[in-house]
């Protein structure tokens, strides 16, 4: 057969699968309008499954058996996001929008660490000094103090630009009812400090929180015959060195922790990159962002079965919705089962971020919307 001859049928074909594709979509905007009238959900997924059966079954060979699966599994994924796109009902996702955040004189913040943390220099920098800070010795004392109403915010880490994120906390993000409210970002800069009249020689044991034990691992793999020890935040390993007053000690921690427990540097600026940043989060218990919020956390769990992952990205393809951010966390009593946390640009309030949103809840197993916020600019 002439190739020239061969191409005119495919355009020809082409075209007639194009009609009937708009031909298509018109029947399932048509369903649109009867699912809207009765309350029946877009999402029908033994309908679907049912379909790709029947489909499968005429095919003629292997090949084309998956193909025809895949190719129907994404025309009724565009029929799914055209229809969501006709429903009159996105109007709530359950959050309140506010002009600014309700901090004042007196305003009550838990954060992770003690006096002369960096998560206490984040909320300080955050919400300035008026606010009442009270500290917290776990990620989870921070997330339950919240829960129980013992303050209006909380400050924790969620990730440093050179060790990667606090697995943690997103776990704990996805236990509570808490939200993303804020984002700050504190440059750290860990030294090396022990008590008055030490020298670096005399260290055998280092006291630091094991995100510090990280950051400063270069500067710690070049020092002989010291113990590394898991001493809570850097500031309560600043004071436990204060506090045993034993010249074998010292802790990584920041200039504030070391200058306000009374200790002596030893070594400045110990840390592995010159740009070592950590990302802090603000937290509340309230369904609550700022207006000129333009980045969105969710999680979701999905069903164990090939495409899913794809199906529900492409949500955000349809929808021109950027990601900056994917992960996956194994979920608690279910072996080799993962729950993903995704960042998105984009507000609440915009149609396009509603449908994306809504068709994921339809889809996926659980979904949650862990907040929306101001991103925090890099320093």
């Amino acid at each position: 057969m002439d190739l020239q001859e061969s191409r005119k049928k495919i355009d020809d074909v082409d075209h007639k699968l194009v009609e009937l594709f708009e031909y298509r979509m018109q029947l399932a905007l048509n369903i649109a309008e009867y699912k809207r009238s009765v309350g029946k959900p877009v999402y029908d997924p033994a309908r679907e499954e049912e379909k790709l059966a029947a489909l499968e079954l005429i095919t003629k060979n292997d090949f084309n058996k998956k193909a025809v699966v895949d190719l129907f599994s994404q025309i009724m994924s565009m029929s799914r996001r055209l229809q969501y796109m006709t429903l009159d009902n996105l109007e709530s996702l359950g959050f309140t929008a506010a002009d600014l955040l309700d901090s004042q004189n007196g305003t009550k913040v838990v954060f992770y660490g003690e006096k002369g943390s960096y998560t206490e220099q984040a909320m300080l920098e955050y919400f300035k000094p008026e606010v009442i800070g009270i500290p917290k010795g776990t990620f989870r004392e921070v997330m339950q103090a919240i829960k129980n109403k013992e303050a209006q915010y909380g400050v924790l880490p969620i990730e440093n630009s050179s060790t990667g994120t606090l697995s943690d906390i997103f776990d704990l993000l996805a236990e509570y009812d808490n939200f993303i409210i804020g984002e700050h970002l504190v440059k750290i800069e860990h030294s090396l400090w022990g008590i008055k009249g030490a020298d670096i020689s005399d260290i055998k044991k280092v006291y630091s929180h094991q995100q510090g034990f990280l950051q400063c691992s270069d500067f710690l793999s070049q020092q002989e015959n010291i113990t590394q020890i898991d001493g809570g935040s850097t500031a309560s390993s600043a004071r436990r060195v204060l506090e045993e007053a034993d010249i074998t000690q010292a802790a990584i921690s920041s200039k504030i922790a070391g200058e306000y427990y009374g200790l002596q540097l030893l070594k400045a600026s110990i840390h592995n990159e010159d740009h070592n940043t950590t990302k802090f989060i603000i937290i509340s218990n309230k369904k609550i962002y700022v207006k000129e919020s333009e980045r969105i956390s969710i999680c979701f769990e999905l069903p164990h079965k090939s495409g899913s992952l794809y199906h529900i990205l492409s949500h955000f393809i349809y929808n021109n919705i950027n990601m900056t951010r994917i992960e996956s966390r194994p979920i608690t009593g279910k072996a080799f089962k993962y729950r993903f946390f995704v960042d998105i640009e984009g507000n609440l309030e915009s149609p396009s971020i509603k449908n994306a949103l809504h068709c994921i809840m339809e889809e996926a197993i659980e979904m949650k919307i862990l907040g929306s916020f101001i991103p925090a600019r890099v320093l």
